[in-house]
This record gives structure tokens, C-alpha cells and sequence, in this order.
């Protein structure tokens, strides 16, 4: 398995050297990719009572603008969006700004999609919250149709594109999406559209059954499963450090081609500390994850 390290933006802030001296130190380590989470608004809570999730007191850098950064500064890291909300956003914007990522980083873009929760975000964006999951298998067939031709004409429910193209396009002509959710409806889309899948469970059985599952979907649309990759996300914070071992392991047998850490919500006060965090995990679960 490839690791990764989860990006803790509501932790670090918005210093840019704090940015910059994350992503360094986790290439320097030697984790093969950063996985960067993705709300353009938080919700206010003073009209709000009882909300549940992000705020407006949350800090999050923009995902695209993140990584255009991040392209700057590092030099093998992959950037991986964990998840961009793609339905909330406009579609051929998302394959602008993700191609040009790509180019900037030399190719080094992975899109993770999901259809979010936050009707806030939604409503405040002017896009329609009921139809993002439909909406987002659509969004995808146009993004790879815009990074792969030089214009496109299209017509969809959603789309309409006549004799439009863009540039720069995608440095390997196509940027892989893996999409984010456990939903069934999110593991259809997986098996059938996806280059991957981002489940954020813990390697049981009901993991393994829906692995079975995005795979099955796979040969049902005519496609090798075996090319599909799977990436588990283990939250430090959540799982007893001496279980950390068996996540990983139970993943690994699952079949998981990757796997990110996140040290967020462990009370990590700096960067050195969120470091120092991912260096000693990683010393331990490298092993691991390569058995």
C-alpha cells in the first residue's frame, strides 16, 4: 500500500510557512501522497441551533489554490483531493483548475469527488442540493471529455458544451477519480466510472462486502476490477494506537492499494507536533503496509 498523510488545515491555519513546512516535511518522510479535504463556506451557528459539522470557525484553504502551491514546494508528492464536493461546484471550472494543477505539479493530480452533506454550502453556491449524486456521474463523464479533447460538444441533462475546449489540458491527457462515500449509489458509481474508491470504514466485514461490491459493479460496465484502486483513511485519533497496526493489516488484506493518516482531532498544538505524529506512525505501520 501506498500511505499518505491527511492535510490538517483546521489545525495549522493560514501561515503559509506552517503550509509549506507540512507538505516538505511529510515528502522528506517519504509518504507518497497529501490528501486535502474540500468546504468553500461553513454554516454560522448563531441561527443554527443544534448544528452538526464544520463551521464558519473552521478554517480551510481552498483545494485548488492549495495545491497550486503545494505544486511549488514539493517535488514527488501526490496531491489528492479527499474529497472535492463536486457537485456544488461548476464543472468545466473543477477541469480548468484541475488540469492546470496537474501541469503545475507535472502530473501529480489525484481527484477524489463526493456530493457532500452541507445544503448550506449548496444553497449559498446556487447549486442544487437533491440531484448532486446523479448529478455528479455526469460531472464526470464532461471533465474527462474536457481534458481529453481538444473541444467538445456535449449534451446531457446537465451539460451543454458546443465546440468548447480548454488549455492547458492534463499532463497524462487524463487525471484519475476515485470517488468518496459509502452509499450504494457512490460504490455503483465506483465500480462503473471510477478509477477508485475512498471508503472511510474500518476493514470489516461489511468493508469487504462492499469491496466485493464496487468491484462487482466494475464487470457489470465491462471493466477489469482489477485496475480499480482502494484507499482507506485511518484516523489517529479514533482508533486505539494499539490497534493501528490491525487497521492497517485488515486493509491490506482487503485488497487497499493506499492509505492515508490523519493526525487531526489528537489535540497536536504545531506542525512539528502533527510531524512528529506522522513520523512515529509511519514508523511503525510502513512495515505494515508493505507485508
Amino acid at each position: 500500500m501506498r500511505i499518505g498523510a491527511v492535510f490538517p488545515q483546521t489545525e495549522i491555519g493560514a501561515d503559509p510557512g506552517a503550509v509549506r513546512a507540512w507538505a516538505e516535511a511529510v515528502e522528506e518522510l517519504g509518504f507518497a501522497h497529501a490528501v486535502a479535504f474540500d468546504h468553500v463556506l461553513g454554516a454560522g451557528t448563531a441561527t443554527r441551533p443544534g448544528w452538526y459539522g464544520y463551521t464558519s470557525e473552521d478554517l480551510f484553504h481552498e483545494v485548488f489554490v492549495l495545491f497550486g502551491y503545494l505544486a511549488g514546494v514539493t517535488r514527488t508528492l501526490e496531491l489528492v483531493t479527499g474529497v472535492l464536493v463536486l457537485p456544488q461546484r461548476q464543472t468545466a471550472l473543477v477541469a480548468k483548475q484541475a488540469a492546470e494543477v496537474d501541469v503545475l505539479s507535472g502530473g501529480r493530480l489525484r481527484l477524489g469527488v463526493g456530493i457532500g452533506w452541507n445544503r448550506v454550502e449548496y444553497d449559498t453556491l446556487g447549486a442544487t442540493f437533491t440531484d448532486r449524486g446523479a448529478r455528479s456521474a455526469e460531472q464526470v463523464e464532461v471533465l474527462r471529455a474536457l481534458w481529453a479533447e481538444p473541444t467538445v460538444t456535449y449534451e446531457g441533462r446537465w451539460h451543454r458544451i458546443e465546440d468548447a475546449g480548454i488549455l492547458p489540458r492534463p499532463v497524462r491527457g487524463r487525471i484519475p477519480v476515485w470517488f468518496g462515500g459509502n452509499a450504494e449509489a457512490v460504490l455503483r458509481r465506483a465500480g462503473a466510472l471510477g478509477d477508485g474508491w475512498l471508503p472511510q470504514r474500518p476493514p470489516d466485514e461489511t468493508a469487504r462486502a462492499m469491496v466485493r461490491r464496487v468491484r462487482s459493479y466494475a464487470l457489470q460496465a465491462g471493466r477489469d476490477p482489477g485496475v480499480l484502486g482502494f484507499e482507506a483513511r485511518l484516523k489517529l485519533a479514533e482508533v486505539s494506537e494499539g490497534k493501528w497496526a490491525e487497521f492497517v493489516a485488515g486493509w491490506r488484506d482487503l485488497g487497499a492499494t493506499h492509505l492515508c493518516l490523519s493526525t487531526m482531532g489528537l489535540g497536536l498544538a504545531t506542525v512539528d507536533d502533527h510531524i512528529r505524529m506522522l513520523r512515529s506512525a509511519l514508523r511503525e505501520l510502513g512495515p505494515v503496509a508493505c507485508e
